[in-house]
């Protein structure tokens, strides 16, 4: 195989933005693509197999572009680049990044940055109901978020509604002090967080005083018709069957709906069925209603965090075997030694 070299030129002013500290970018695309790529006086030379090079462009013309639009190129950005040139989609990554959302409080855009996450908004613009399924740090609640607060600014719905099972991550917490709102907030706590960045936090208690926007437990929703508003049920996967359908049956006129949750992390007692379990097995061929699965290639968290789901997706995969058997076998041996 033929080794030849092509030179590109990169603007002095996006250089350290697309090259990375320490050219830390330019080294990973080299690992990935086998080609080698020197930096030098605001050219950028590229050796190795013709292919590989037509790959190594793609993917560094595609981060220039994102660094001209103003965007800060990090990491997940330069993987996801490099995941799309071997599926011949790398030219989407611009196509995904001109999707803005909205802008947080700091005047930073949010728009998706993958092409689960794209499929996961644009189903959120066209369906009254998405479930929106996927492992930690794809982005899930988040983008509901930012759609549901600029749907509010934008006037199309007359309130939020965030709401989410007030349940404990496999530890007993105890009694908790204070007053209703204190024993509840440390579940909410997830949904403040975004509400603050992207809304601002005097915004938002404004909305709230008035009664604009909500942040409530599952429980509180029984009874209600909630017309005229934006729904978010977040952590659906710790719902039961019962409470699933309880929350699908209060949307009025004018509302729309957003379910989040991962079903490989739910914290129900042993032996209990998730509502979000059921309720894509009851709903998958109701119209109007929307299924989008994010995967762990989705991830836009720290790198790290995408290798831990890929992980333990392997080890889950390899202690279920053929047979099915324990999801998580050392909870199963906990259980067995305490029952001896």
């Amino acid at each position: 195989m033929s080794v030849i070299e092509t030179i590109i030129d990169i603007p002095m002013e996006h250089e350290r933005n697309v090259c990375g500290q320490f050219d830390e970018y330019l080294k990973k695309i080299e690992r990935t693509l086998h080609v080698t790529m020197v930096s030098r006086d605001g050219q950028l030379k590229i050796i190795g197999p013709e292919d590989a090079i037509r790959r190594a462009k793609s993917v560094f013309g595609n981060l220039l572009e994102l660094s001209k639009r103003g965007s800060a190129i990090t990491a997940q950005n330069v993987d996801y680049a490099l995941a799309l040139s071997f599926s011949e989609k790398d030219g989407e990554i611009l196509e995904i990044d001109k999707d803005i959302i909205c802008r947080t409080i700091n005047g930073r855009p949010v728009k998706p940055k993958t092409l689960g996450q794209k499929a996961y908004v644009d189903a959120i613009r066209k369906k009254m109901i998405v479930f929106g399924i996927g492992p930690a740090g794809t982005g899930k609640t988040y983008l509901a978020m930012a759609m549901a607060i600029q749907a509010f600014k934008d006037g199309e719905v007359g309130r939020i509604i965030l709401t989410r099972p007030a349940i404990e991550a496999g530890e007993k917490l105890g009694f908790l002090p204070g007053d209703l709102q204190s024993k509840i907030d440390p579940y909410l706590r997830p949904l403040y967080d975004a509400l603050y960045q992207i809304m601002g936090a005097e915004s938002y208690q404004h909305n709230a005083e008035k009664g604009l926007i909500e942040v409530a437990p599952l429980a509180y929703m029984r009874g209600r018709t909630l017309d005229n508003a934006y729904i978010i049920l977040d952590e659906a996967q710790n719902t039961t069957p019962a409470q699933m359908k309880m929350f699908l049956t209060r949307i009025g006129f004018g509302s729309k709906v957003i379910v989040t949750g991962d079903q490989t992390q739910k914290d129900l007692p042993a032996g209990s069925v998730s509502g979000l379990d059921v309720a894509v097995k009851v709903l998958k061929k109701v119209e109007d209603i929307g299924f989008c699965y994010l995967t762990n290639t989705d991830v836009v968290r720290h790198p790290l965090v995408q290798k831990i789901v890929e992980a333990y997706d392997e080890y889950e995969s390899r202690s279920a075997g053929p047979g099915g058997g324990h999801r998580y076998p050392m909870d199963h041996m906990r259980k067995k030694d305490r029952q001896e």
